[in-house]
């Protein structure tokens, strides 16, 4: 469902989160669409694209945005300052949000699982990584040895994990003893 045109009523035509008025877009808090206007937010493309964008500055404004009437825009700002938290400004935002059980688990369906390498970088499926220790292969009586390139992993629901192909055989790699290529 499109409801741009009653979130644009609802929010005065501004960006719910940082009031800018330009590129509006509707944003579902839900993994999955609904037709309840209460799960959706509307917001400007910075906001929306929190995980890119290199203006830190542009989400100081969540500091009136956390205080909404509407669920689906704590939710979001939510999401958007987890990401930020390393900033003390945006952990200490964080920390004042109030978000009501069922506002938290929404939050709790919807987080994103996030897997890392040795180095802090996440790694996405596709990618190509290099062991950085040798790793006993149980099962298939060989060691992958340190430096084995090992090109499109597959992620798992597991953050510790990935897969990959090593000599012919598919096998679970604990993601911090690698580093992305």
């Amino acid at each position: 469902m499109d409801f741009v045109e009653d979130l644009k009523h609802r929010s005065d035509n501004q960006c719910e989160l940082c009031g800018s008025t330009d590129e509006l877009k509707s944003f579902c808090i839900k993994a999955i669409d609904t037709d309840d206007i209460a799960d959706y937010a509307l917001a400007c493309s910075t906001c929306l694209d929190y995980e890119s964008t290199n203006d830190l500055n542009h989400f100081r404004s969540l500091a009136q945005a956390i205080w909404s009437q509407h669920s689906s825009v704590k939710i979001l700002c939510y999401k958007i300052l987890s990401t930020l938290s390393a900033e003390s400004w945006a952990n200490d935002l964080l920390s004042q949000i109030y978000l009501t059980t069922e506002e938290q688990d929404i939050v709790d369906s919807t987080a994103e699982v996030k897997i890392v390498d040795s180095n802090g970088t996440k790694l996405n499926a596709g990618d190509t990584i290099t062991l950085v220790k040798d790793l006993d292969v149980k099962g298939a009586g060989f060691t992958a040895k340190r430096g084995t390139v090992v090109k499109n992993i597959r992620l798992t629901d597991d953050p510790k994990y990935i897969e990959g192909k090593i000599n012919g055989s598919m096998i679970v790699i604990v993601a911090n003893f690698t580093k992305k290529a």
